[in-house]
């Protein structure tokens, strides 16, 4: 055998005996199989997703399909602003994690310190089961008369919540997700701040990270402008799509009304595991709680986690709102991250369908079964 040949023979010998969790992605693999996948649900003519896939800090897969606007023709890329609906949790709970460090609250601060207007309510409820959906705070969307014209706000959620006593059970004694719990950290961060949310990510957030459009939707500021914006759509009856961007409980802000695109999102989700940021698994480890006792189902931060065999973590959430479906999955030790953003709304593909694809050809696995789980838990 030639030389040139027997060197290659032993170098692809020697690649196959590698364990999968050694060996790089492969690539073509990945690339045929997730386009081919894609292609069977989204068009250029139609709204579609953005999708990006990383390992060890390497994007390995990028595509984005179909238009983040109908009406213009505008088609989605990677600087295409999406909502967010609930992946914007864990800005929220990072934006309390530096009052935290600040000195300017605890996460065992109670409520009725920060927002006296909760009056009893707020004894028994601390920052901490606000982060972690152990509060049993009511669901303020149960009070709101989805035909009305005007959207919620989140002062008026406190309005609701307040008008209200009692709480689905003993705070901290059981997880419970809260959409209501969310609004009122926006609020306690306006409060402790003494300045409005979306200027406090600004200023702490978005600009130090260089996340230059990534913004906060205000219902209260029409004016405000919102680059690269992507419209929300819904499929219909006939598999047409119609616009549904809004609706009468999207313009919250602490539970969900962050913008921002596939391309902002990997600086943010870079600098969550960097030493010069607020490193989330420390804070995890102030503040976490389970999910279902007995099992190895974890909320903290805005997100959703489990541990691994090895001790590390898997960490996920999801994003549904009027026209937005979205899935976020990381990895940390492996620097794994998978990025699903649509402007479809309740699009079912995402998960598990998508997940299952990249899994399939990818060499990481999840180890948990609690990512599966979302759609039930989030309700």
């Amino acid at each position: 055998m030639p030389l040139g040949l027997f060197l290659l023979a032993d170098l692809l010998n020697t690649y196959y005996l590698l364990p999968m969790t050694e060996k790089e992605l492969p690539l073509v693999t990945l690339s045929e199989t997730l386009d081919g996948a894609l292609a069977q649900h989204y068009h250029d003519a139609s709204p579609g997703i953005a999708v990006s896939v990383s390992q060890q800090g390497k994007t390995v897969y990028e595509r984005c399909l179909g238009l983040a606007n109908a009406s213009t023709g505008k088609k989605i890329d990677t600087r295409s602003n999406f909502r967010m609906a609930s992946v914007s949790k864990q800005f929220t709970a990072m934006a309390v994690a530096l009052l935290e460090r600040a000195g300017q609250l605890s996460f065992q601060s109670r409520l009725s310190d920060l927002l006296p207007e909760l009056g009893l309510l707020g004894n028994q409820i601390t920052v901490h089961h606000l982060l972690t959906h152990t509060s049993g705070l009511y669901d303020y969307e149960d009070a709101v008369d989805f035909a009305r014209p005007d959207q919620v706000t989140d002062a008026e959620v406190l309005q609701i919540i307040t008008a209200v006593s009692g709480t689905y059970f003993q705070p901290g004694s059981q997880f419970r997700y809260s959409n209501t719990g969310y609004v009122l950290l926006g609020l306690l961060i306006e409060k402790v701040a003494h300045k409005p949310f979306a200027e406090f990510l600004r200023e702490q957030i978005f600009a130090p990270l260089g996340m230059s459009n990534t913004t906060l939707y205000s219902v209260t500021n029409p004016q405000h402008q919102i680059p690269n914006r992507a419209l929300g759509y819904t499929r219909d009856e006939k598999g047409g799509f119609y616009l549904s961007d809004q609706s009468p409980c999207s313009a919250t802000q602490g539970d969900g009304c962050i913008y921002t695109s596939l391309q902002e999102y990997q600086l943010w989700h870079k600098a969550l595991f960097s030493a010069d940021f607020l490193h989330l698994e420390l804070l995890l480890n102030k503040s976490h709680a389970a999910v279902e006792q007995g099992k190895n189902w974890y909320y903290g931060m805005g997100w959703f986690f489990a541990k691994r065999k090895d001790e590390s973590l898997e960490l996920y959430h999801t994003g549904n709102s009027s026209g937005f479906s979205h899935l976020v999955v990381s990895i940390p030790a492996g620097e794994v991250l998978i990025t699903a953003f649509s402007n479809i709304a309740d699009n079912s593909h995402l998960l598990p369908g998508l997940l299952q694809t990249v899994l399939q050809e990818t060499s990481f696995q999840l180890e948990s079964n609690l990512v599966w789980q979302l759609p039930n838990l989030t309700r």
